[in-house]
């Protein structure tokens, strides 16, 4: 971050509507972004903010051998743009690219300093809301870090063949090609996997294993980056707010889990998506911007225990308000428990 702690915040406050992207790109006009910048108005497909990825796959899909360090730049910006916007914070088109990154990838030695990980948060959290309703067919979103999840915490959703691991964690399961079923039984096993889950099944802390832990960039274990892991606070991607509420999940930090306080509700928050205007996203939701900009002071404090797991309070209270099963009762019942009709041999 250097100095400047801001810089963390700056990736919140960029307008989402390319017409008042920012002032200062008037100053890259004559760079090799600026260029790119003005190729990109040229090359519009569909959205009059978006580009197509045919594209730019064609235009920068393979460096030129022996490139000068401006065309090197020029390369990397497309392809940090391409990571962006059909990795990290991919939409349901995949094809299509937009503008909104020009900014960040005009200064690629500022890039580092901006909270990533918390904005590619913010938007998984909003894809998996949209993806609850029953209209709504695909998810989008980084799903292979979802998946990555996933497979470090449930060991019986792993693939079998993939013990070795390096930095980054999740390219662990790159090699991954799940096979096509039916989705009907795919959900239905799923479900009843999930049901059938054991205490002894789930990994509260799978990164702080000794041999994980000596793969892991030293940077990440910075406190200034381990302290925004317990922060009850905002998270934002442009028009995009969300609510990092860790206090729910305490074992994953190495706390016991005690009953949680009433939910956020921020289901208001949901409708907005940075349509229908020019706006500068810090003033037009600025309590939320200031929950950010005040994380340090919202960082949770709990003891650290052994024995992870969750409090008698707490169970009494999921036991409460919580829905045990997925799967429907008949998947779930004791086939031995069915009377053998006389009849049947």
């Amino acid at each position: 971050m250097g100095d400047d702690p801001g810089r963390l915040y700056r990736l919140d406050g960029v307008a989402h509507i390319a017409g008042v992207i920012n002032d200062e790109l008037s100053v890259y006009t004559m760079s090799i972004a600026g260029l790119l910048y003005v190729a990109l108005h040229d090359l519009f497909f569909g959205s009059k903010f978006a580009v197509n990825c045919t594209w730019f796959e064609e235009t920068f899909g393979e460096c030129p051998e022996g490139a000068d360090e401006e065309t090197v730049r020029r390369f990397a910006r497309a392809y940090i743009m391409m990571l962006l916007d059909t990795q990290l914070f991919a939409d349901k088109s995949g094809n299509r690219i937009h503008i909104r990154w020009l900014p960040y990838v005009a200064r690629l030695e500022e890039m580092g300093g901006y909270s990533w990980g918390s904005a590619a948060l913010a938007w998984l959290y909003r894809c998996m809301c949209w993806v609850a309703n029953r209209h709504v067919v695909k998810l989008a979103g980084p799903l292979q870090l979802l998946q990555s999840w996933i497979f470090w915490r449930f060991p019986s959703f792993r693939p079998t063949g993939y013990e070795a691991f390096s930095w980054p964690l999740a390219s662990r399961w790159s090699g991954y090609n799940p096979g096509i079923s039916n989705k009907g039984p795919r959900v239905q096993m799923a479900r009843l996997k999930i049901d059938l889950l054991q205490p002894r099944d789930f990994i509260w802390m799978p990164y702080s294993a000794v041999d994980v832990i000596q793969v892991v960039h030293p940077e990440v274990l910075e406190p200034q980056h381990t302290m925004l892991w317990r922060c009850v606070t905002s998270l934002i991607y442009f028009a995009v707010v969300e609510w990092h509420q860790v206090d729910r999940v305490l074992p994953q930090f190495g706390g016991v889990q005690p009953p949680p306080r009433p939910a956020l509700n921020i289901d208001f928050l949901m409708l907005k998506d940075g349509r229908g205007g020019d706006r500068w996203f810090p003033s037009h939701l600025p309590d939320w911007h200031l929950h950010w900009q005040e994380r340090a002071e919202h960082i949770l404090q709990f003891d650290i225990v052994a024995d992870l797991g969750h409090s008698h309070d707490f169970l009494a209270w999921w036991h409460q308000h919580g829905k045990r099963f997925l799967s429907p009762e008949m998947l779930l019942g004791d086939p031995r428990g069915i009377p053998i009709p006389e009849e049947a041999t």
